[in-house]
């Protein structure tokens, strides 16, 4: 598939990191999952997550969101200390969301009425919580399927309102687990464009997706970080990732090529 991102963020006049992580350590009945992570994603950058099955991205996305605390290190959003803020007010106070993997929508729910669910917990005015219902149905072209329950949409339709779902209360970082599952060439297509203008729409969002579709993930991301044996073992641009020795070696493999 072609790369349809436009332009890639390389350097920042001045550094604002959205999220900095800082040597995050993980064990689980003593086996460790994650050792000395540290990682900085900057306003307005789409950062990819990388690697092989189960070596740590969903727990790395769970320590950021709030679900799990680290055995060791720091999590700071906006330069604040929130390791030991819990699940909601990461959510609430600093606009943290995550797109999960599978599920997160009602599947006996029309797609409205799922987006309704979410606006009535967070906006308080019954005029804007129509208001944004609207606009997230038009923004994402969900008009002919509004009144259509979740368990009968396509595998792109619901992505497309978990999304919406998750911009309702217009967060400023999303997480994004395995988006491109299962979708076809077109709809993945689709998904990469709105997930690129989420960037564009908003310089001070920024974006973090875990995919085993490499290309499509590296298509439009800023820079990628690949995990492998517990740590952050390559990071950098797209470009700079394929040919890191390490990245090769663990995960991409010779072969690999963006297109």
């Amino acid at each position: 598939m072609a790369i349809i991102k436009k332009f890639r963020i390389k350097t920042f006049k001045k550094e604002k990191p959205k999220i900095d992580l800082r040597n995050i350590s993980l064990s689980f009945n003593k086996r460790q999952i994650l050792d000395d992570i540290s990682l900085k994603i900057q306003e307005g950058e789409i950062c990819g997550v990388l690697g092989p099955n189960g070596v740590g991205k969903s727990t790395l996305f769970n320590i950021i969101i709030g679900l799990l605390k680290p055995n060791f290190g720091k999590i700071f959003i906006n330069s604040s200390d929130v390791t030991n803020i819990p699940i909601n007010r990461r959510a609430l106070d600093f606009g943290v969301c995550i797109v999960p993997q599978s599920g997160g929508i009602f599947s006996e729910l029309t797609c409205e009425e799922n987006l309704k669910s979410i606006a009535e917990i967070i906006i308080k005015d019954k005029n804007e919580r129509v208001f944004n219902v609207e606009k997230m149905i038009s923004k994402f072209q969900l008009e002919s399927v509004k009144n259509i329950k979740g368990k009968h949409l396509s595998g792109g339709q619901k992505k497309r309102v978990c999304i919406a779902m998750a911009l309702i209360s217009n967060p400023k970082i999303i997480l994004m687990d395995e988006p491109f599952q299962g979708l076809d060439l077109m709809t993945t297509r689709e998904l990469q464009e709105t997930i690129v203008n989420l960037q564009t729409e908003d310089n001070s969002r920024c974006c973090i997706i875990s995919d085993h579709a490499a290309r499509d993930l590296l298509a439009i991301s800023d820079k990628a970080i690949v995990i492998a044996n517990k740590k952050i073992i390559a990071q950098g641009s797209p470009s700079e990732l394929i040919i890191n020795k390490n990245a090769k070696s663990l995960y991409f493999g010779d072969s690999f090529k963006i297109n």
